[in-house]
């Protein structure tokens, strides 16, 4: 079962959520916005969109089943490390950050990246 992360990102940060299987991501995504958004047949893919009733920023990151199963540890941490960083440009773009520090990117993008990796590790546990 799927859970809003820890934003401990650049507080207060995105909510963030994993979803590992399309009736995951379909429940989430129709809460939120009221619709089902694409899920991914290969790889993984971030979707961010503006709570409405809250105003605040929402990434939902989803991995494929196929990735799932094909992917090796590294390689699903490459995955979302690359979904992470989706998530962190949306978010500074949000903010109207247009030149955002390095360390702070890169701390963020780590925060990101192990909240995303501890919560897969979690599920598939």
């Amino acid at each position: 079962m799927n859970k809003w992360l820890y934003r401990r990102v650049a507080k207060p940060g995105p909510h963030l959520t994993l979803c590992l299987t399309e009736e995951e991501q379909h429940r989430v995504t129709i809460k939120m916005l009221g619709q089902k958004l694409g899920f991914p047949t290969a790889g993984a893919v971030c979707h961010t969109f503006t709570n409405e009733t809250s105003g605040e920023l929402c990434s939902v990151v989803s991995v494929s089943l196929h990735s799932q199963e094909r992917c090796n540890a590294i390689e699903m941490a490459g995955l979302l490390v690359h979904e992470a960083v989706h998530v962190w440009q949306q978010y500074a773009q949000d903010m109207g950050e247009t030149r955002p520090g390095d360390e702070q990117e890169a701390y963020a993008i780590q925060g990101i990246s192990q909240e995303l990796m501890a919560e897969y590790a979690r599920r598939i546990a």
